[in-house]
């Protein structure tokens, strides 16, 4: 499907529950989304339809199998005027179909979650076959999502999004992985404005270090932390911050994953 092509699924995959329902949202550890963010915006919505298991592995976000790290289907693309460079990944989204009666599903809406980058395609223009060029505001969804608010002929529809609060089920999920003493730690999981702007790290025997943005949720950091059990400082967008101590035992290894405290959701 030539929607398809639109999604650009990045394989540098190296681990979350969302759903399908209508949500409304309002704000230590308690996240929320800005009063000014939540306000409905337009855009418009595309599909493409995973023809392959693999499909639902990888995302420019680092989530890697999108199943297995609890997101499912309720996910989305997102064009680069609203992709922030990945800073936005694990935001949360609402999203409705408007202006078309003859497509829209009436009274409903979605929750999608951002996992992924729609690039742009400036061999069109925004208003030809660019849907994800700047400056248009553009979510590509799987077919599952979007049906759930469209009829599937709809092809390029309008709707209405605004960002809401990500209702999780547990902890932040801290999957740590790297080599020596570089440590790369891809975050998940995570509740209130479900995207992080910051990250420390503490090693049993150190103060708390800061952590870079990789890519997407990925952070990381050259330190030698082998036997020290790991404890993590972590704030999302609205500056909202969760510390979780001693998360990762002092035997830990790479590969595994730990889970943290989470942040309250009003």
């Amino acid at each position: 499907m030539q929607l398809f092509l639109l999604l650009l699924l990045v394989a540098l995959s190296p681990p979350a529950t969302s759903h399908y329902s209508s949500s409304t949202s309002s704000p230590s550890s308690s996240s929320s989304v800005s009063s000014s963010a939540s306000e409905w915006r337009p855009a418009r919505a595309t599909y493409y339809a995973a023809t392959n298991p693999r499909d639902a592995v990888g995302g420019a976000c680092g989530y890697g199998d999108l199943v297995k790290s609890g997101y499912g289907m309720a996910t989305v693309g997102l064009s680069e005027t609203l992709f922030e460079r990945g800073q936005i990944c694990g935001a949360c989204f609402e999203l409705r179909c408007v202006d078309d009666l003859r497509w829209c599903i009436p009274g409903t809406s979605i929750i999608v979650t951002a996992t992924n980058f729609c690039a742009p395609n400036y061999g069109f223009d925004p208003d030809g076959g660019g849907h994800c060029n700047p400056p248009n505001k553009h979510f590509v969804l799987p077919i599952e999502a979007f049906e759930k608010i469209a009829i599937w002929k709809a092809g390029n529809m309008p709707v209405q999004y605004r960002r809401i609060n990500c209702r999780r089920e547990g902890s932040i999920r801290f999957t740590v992985d790297g080599g020596g003493i570089f440590i790369s730690v891809l975050i998940t999981n995570v509740a209130g404005s479900g995207d992080i702007s910051a990250v420390k790290i503490k090693g049993s025997r150190t103060g708390w270090l800061p952590m870079g943005r990789n890519w997407g949720q990925n952070w990381h950091i050259n330190a030698d932390l082998k036997n020290q059990a790991l404890s993590f400082e972590v704030t999302s967008s609205d500056r909202s911050t969760v510390t979780a101590y001693n998360v990762a035992p002092r035997n830990w290894d790479y590969g595994q994953t730990f889970e943290g405290k989470q942040f309250e959701t009003p």
